[in-house]
């Protein structure tokens, strides 16, 4: 998801305590809640995207396809998946007649179209446009040279929903599970209008269940029951409780006295617990590393200092003594575990890693020549911005003590913000590194490569290399349908980044959770947000 990239967060869930029930006992508890590890912002798809967004979304609204355990794209709002005709350029999709919305409304083709249209827009502020690209007349629309209404995705009629893209995209089924798919109630944009998705009360839900009590800036918000849902009978729960908690020392305290049953726990906190048999590991396709500002006249324009930033950091050491929570070194910025290279038979981002990601006396020479390449004169003050979470500030000192110790008249200063404050210097460019975490959207490297592509609103660090674009636009387009051509431009890009390193991977995300037992039927996925709609408590 994007997930906003500004910040390093990934929701965790737990249940409130009380007796333990069964998924078909009316009597026993039905009643969940799940844990956040950043404040909500928005509920409108549109123009906001995190992972608390996301998290909440994927359990109060549906797409056209949800991902079932094997993480496949499976019925959802649409009654199957679907097969593309025309050579692989139009998909036709037919919505459940019973499908409606948490007041009532039937769910309609026009929903979906009047969504897209929204997120597709040049004015959208979700940063998540470009994900519609190849979808017809996407680009030109979100270049502002042609209408969204000039979209291809058309409402054949109430309930039939068809898209037409630009090219073959063998990886579109994947992509309709993302909640910047999902459709949106006409009747509660109009009535609500710029209110829509401020707060819980300004929207309307089509999933299992509807978000109530979040009035736009408090930090605890319940999902109730959807009554007009149309398959009822496969949700056993009547509530999902949401809170707020951003430590992880915090969090195992909640557990330990029966307020969280699902706790996601980090750093000293998850190192002391590694034996606890409470404790399960959830591997994420997801990736933790520095953005970095390559605007002219900042300290790391110059690639040989940025080549240098990477080469100091031990890995190694980041997830052995920092994190200690099961997560592991990140060498590439593509993550491990995401997608097999079908043409070699081998994990991408294990062969594209580099040979040497950690060598210090290296380092110290690139950097003592991208410091003279670049004019630099005294001290180099940089800053890295991240949340304001404890895991973050661990790791933002782990960054700042290592560049202290291997580079010479380099000073990083830590700035810890809240979620709002980093979002506020992302946008406008005001850090040198920021600590920022990607999930992939789907099973896909072009996943991560999209978002560093120049064109994309989410290059927050103004990357430009027409290579890399040159690779990524035949990936997403020529190509898209070669295999051979098309695996070639993905380890490429990698292989580009290795070299420019406009980001700098840290870690990949292995989850630790302290679960109750009792908690049965999550759909955990490795990519994109887990499922608690199914979910249900047993003895």
């Amino acid at each position: 998801m994007k997930k906003l990239l500004a910040t390093l967060m990934i929701g965790a869930s737990a249940v409130l305590l009380a007796a333990c029930g069964n998924k078909t006992s009316s009597s026993k508890r039905r009643s969940v809640s799940l844990m956040q590890t950043a404040e909500l912002l928005s509920l409108d798809t549109s123009n906001h995207a995190d992972f608390t967004t996301w998290n909440t979304l994927e359990n109060s609204m549906e797409g056209l396809y949800r991902a079932n355990k094997n993480n496949e794209p499976a019925p959802a709002s649409a009654t199957s998946v679907v097969k593309p005709t025309n050579h692989g350029l139009t998909y036709t999709f037919h919505l459940r007649q019973n499908a409606k919305w948490s007041n009532g409304d039937p769910l309609t083709a026009q929903d979906f179209v009047t969504a897209w249209r929204r997120s597709v827009s040049p004015t959208a502020k979700s940063g998540y446009n470009y994900i519609f690209s190849g979808i017809k007349n996407a680009d030109a629309i979100t270049a502002s040279k042609k209408s969204p209404k000039t979209l291809g995705a058309y409402a054949l009629n109430k309930h039939t929903l068809q898209v037409k893209l630009e090219h073959p995209m063998p990886y579109f089924n994947k992509m309709m599970v993302l909640p910047a798919f999902f459709p949106e109630n006409s009747t509660a944009l109009k009535k609500f209008g710029s209110k829509y998705g401020t707060a819980s009360k300004y929207m309307y839900y089509n999933g299992p269940f509807k978000v109530t009590g979040w009035n736009g800036t408090n930090d605890n918000w319940t999902l109730k029951r959807n009554k007009y849902y149309y398959d009822k009978k496969a949700i056993h729960l009547d509530e999902l409780k949401y809170s707020v908690v951003k430590d992880a020392n915090t969090a195992h305290e909640l557990f330990d006295q029966k307020k969280l049953d699902d706790a996601t726990i980090t750093g000293v906190t998850a190192k002391g617990l590694q034996k606890n048999q409470d404790l399960i590991h959830e591997r994420k396709a997801g990736t933790y590393y520095l953005r970095l500002n390559l605007r002219s006249g900042q300290p790391l324009a110059n690639q040989k200092m940025r080549q240098a930033v990477s080469l100091v950091l031990n890995r190694q050491q980041l997830t052995k003594d920092v994190l200690a929570d099961g997560s592991e070194p990140a060498y590439t910025y593509t993550s491990r575990d995401l997608a097999k290279d079908p043409t070699t038979g081998k994990d991408f981002a294990e062969e594209t890693t580099p040979s040497d990601p950690y060598d210090v006396a290296k380092a110290k020479k690139l950097w003592a020549q991208g410091v003279k390449e670049a004019g630099q004169k005294g001290t180099v003050k940089m800053n890295v911005v991240g949340d304001d979470q404890t895991i973050t500030k661990n790791v933002a000192q782990f960054v700042q003590a290592s560049i202290k110790k291997s580079l010479p008249d380099a000073q990083v200063t830590v700035k810890s913000l809240p979620a709002k404050g980093q979002q506020s210097a992302e946008q406008t460019g005001s850090f040198d590194m920021e600590q920022v975490f990607w999930l992939a959207d789907f099973a896909d490297p072009i996943s991560f490569m999209s978002i560093l592509q120049s064109s994309n609103p989410q290059d927050y660090g103004k990357y430009k290399d027409n290579y890399f674009d040159k690779q990524y636009q035949e990936a997403s387009s020529s190509h898209a349908a070669e295999v051979k051509q098309y695996w070639q431009n993905m380890r490429n890009l990698q292989d580009r980044l290795n070299t420019t390193m406009p980001v700098v991977p840290l870690y990949q995300m292995v989850e630790s959770h302290l679960v109750n037992p009792n908690l049965k039927g999550v759909l955990r996925h490795p990519v994109g947000e887990d499922d608690y709609t199914r979910a249900y408590l047993s003895h």
